[in-house]
This record gives structure tokens, sequence and C-alpha cells, in this order.
């Protein structure tokens, strides 16, 4: 039982998705295991209908795909319910403050059903985690070598400091990746779908599709015959040098390849 004293449930959530992009993005599956001031309990799952594809790369992560949901009702057909099994509750789960609880609102939205979280208090799990747990060169010093950091924010000590973080790490984790090429992959994974180092831009079966802002899901390709305009705005920020390539070239009817994991032709063509 969670020793927390409170007078009302708390409803703990967690969202599959169709992506990361909270105003592109869908739910396509959503667990909520209701934990009432008496200590019990009761869970409830939609599996939902997007109503879009759900690209490759994200049903490789969670494992759901097109054909688990094509008989499965669109969110708006449980919005309602799922809003009264809120309904009178506080929220609770892990990271929800930046992902699960912001698109579940837009979820609502989009179903015209009223869902208000300003008055709920929140539990985030992952925030008392990362308060209770210091992440900076200080506190991993400390974790991996036991030593005080004295010069912290000095160039000269905070290198010194980092590669004694990283000696002592090799020590721990005897698994940790040796080969260079292994461990930068390691330390910077790459989502699949991304078209670009920063995720401005994605991979959607085979097409690329802006990843940000109000033309989030927009596909490159129509931008170029529909508003060219707005892909010569992206030129004039200062968006990552990759990023100006792909959308310069787009302009001039040249697209990279799409991934070869996607199993698709090339799309190095003009129409």
């Amino acid at each position: 039982m969670l020793p927390i004293h409170t007078d009302k449930p708390i409803a703990f959530f967690d969202i599959e998705s169709t992506g990361v992009n909270i105003r592109a993005d869908r739910i396509i599956d959503l667990t909520i295991i209701k934990v009432h001031p008496d200590g019990q309990r009761e869970t409830h799952n939609f599996r939902v209908n997007p109503g879009i594809p759900i690209p490759v790369e994200s049903s490789r992560v969670h494992g759901i795909y097109d054909a688990d949901v094509k008989d499965s009702p669109t969110f708006k057909v449980v919005a309602k319910q799922v809003a009264e099994i809120f309904e009178g509750a506080d929220l609770g789960g892990y990271n929800i403050l930046r992902f699960d609880v912001p698109l579940l609102q837009e979820e609502m939205a989009r179903a015209e059903v009223p869902f208000n979280v300003d008055n709920r208090r929140v539990v985030d799990a992952q925030r008392i985690y990362h308060r209770r747990e210091p992440r900076d060169l200080t506190a991993a010093l400390m974790f991996y070598r036991g030593k005080k950091h004295e010069g912290a924010h000095g160039a000269l000590d905070d290198v010194v400091a980092t590669i004694e973080v990283l000696e002592g790490q090799y020590e721990k984790y005897a698994d940790l990746p040796r080969d260079i090429e292994a461990l930068s992959e390691y330390c910077n994974p790459r989502n699949p779908s991304w078209a670009d180092s920063s995720g401005k831009l994605k991979w959607v079966n085979g097409e690329i599709t802006i990843n940000f802002g109000k033309k989030s899901g927009a596909k490159l390709r129509d931008l170029v015959k529909l508003e060219p305009s707005y892909l010569r705005w992206m030129l004039d920020q200062s968006f990552p040098r990759d990023v100006a390539e792909i959308v310069g070239n787009a302009l001039k009817g040249k697209y990279p390849d799409p991934p070869a994991a996607n199993g698709e032709a090339s799309a190095n063509n003009s129409d």
C-alpha cells in the first residue's frame, strides 16, 4: 500500500503512442491504475486506433503495430469513459508532466471532451528520482570515485573530474562498450526515425516530415509544392546544417533515400 496520505484517488497512468510529438502524434495504448485512499486499486486499459499509420520505428519500441489496432475504437469513442475514470482523481506516473499529461490533453481536446488538470495534484516519480539523485558532475565524481569536486566549474578541474568519472564507470560497468564507435552510439542513441541529427525532420512511411512547430506532421514533399515559402523561412533560421541541407535540396527537387530498414525504394527523384 502506498504510504501517501490523500483524500482523493490517484490515477496512475501511462501512454504508448505513435511518436513523441505532442501535437502530431496519437495515443494507441492507455493504462490507468486508480489507487483509492483505502488502498483499493482498479485497472483500466484502452487499446486505441490512432487513425494514422503507426511508424515502424515506434512499433519497434512498444511492439504495437497497425494490425494490432485496426479493429480498436478511436480515442474519440472512448474519451468520455476515460474522462470518467479520471474524474475526481489526482494524477500519477513517470515523466507524465512532460509527455503523458500534455498528450492526453491534446487527445481530449480533439475529442471535444472537457479535461482540466489545473485543479489536480500530480505525482511524478521521475521528478522525485531526479531531485533525490543529483545528476551533475560533482555528484558523479562522488558516486564513482568517492571524491569531492573541489574545483567545480573550473574548466581544468571539470575535465579532470570527467575523465576520472569515466574511469570509474568502466570499473563499475564491465559491459560498457570499449570500442569508441559503440561507445559513441551508447552515449548518443539516435532515433532511427530522425532524418537529421536533431530530429527536426522525421521519416514517416518513407517520407520526410516536419517534426516541430505548427507544420509538424507535414510532408516535406508537399511543402515544396504548396508552401515553399515556409521552407525558405527554415533556411533563414539557425537550424543545424544537416536540416538546412535537406530542406535546400528538397527545394531543388532532390530528396534523400529513406532508411534501408524501411525496405522502400529510393525517393531520390524530383516528382
